[in-house]
């Protein structure tokens, strides 16, 4: 796992920060690794704080990565583009964001720590930009074929059972 990148979230948001860079896959932790089909390649990362239209402290993350994920009709693994533009929105209280999300169910939003970590953030924001059943349009590997060769046909079976016995 890499090295936590940790700011304190208000503060980068209060002061317009921003902060951007490349990370490699192979170094971000498992809990990525295990949708994935290798673990090649690098994301990158723009990261800027600032406030939204109702005055509230938000973060901005953009991720962008050429990653590989396992086709699940023939186990393969497939080229997927990763593009996500997000906002996260900052709450100094539980209240005031129970209130937030009550009222704007569309609403990202989390409870500023004193310290967040900006690569645990861009690892969640890979898993969720993943798709949840990739597959490709047309598999063009022979195992499918393959598989369906070697088990009988269902149907086939059950009209041998409904076959009279000759004695």
């Amino acid at each position: 796992m890499s090295k936590p990148i940790l700011i304190d979230p208000l503060k980068f948001a209060r002061e317009g920060r921003s902060l951007s860079g490349k990370l490699p896959v192979g170094g971000l932790d498992e809990r990525v690794h295990s949708d994935l089909s290798d673990t090649s390649g690098e994301v990158s990362y723009q990261l800027d704080g600032s406030r939204d239209e109702l005055q509230r402290f938000t973060l901005r993350i953009r991720l962008t990565a050429d990653l590989r994920v396992t086709c699940q009709r023939c186990l393969d693994g497939m080229p997927f583009s990763l593009d996500t533009d997000s906002v996260v929105t900052l709450f100094a209280s539980q209240e005031k964001l129970d209130e937030a999300c009550e009222q704007d169910e569309e609403l990202d939003a989390v409870l500023a720590e004193p310290e967040l970590d900006v690569i645990a953030l861009i690892e969640d924001e890979i898993i969720m930009g993943l798709p949840h059943s990739p597959k490709h349009d047309e598999c063009s590997r022979d195992t499918l074929s393959l598989a369906k060769a070697d088990k009988p046909n269902p149907f086939a079976v059950l009209a041998a059972l409904k076959r009279p016995k000759s004695e």
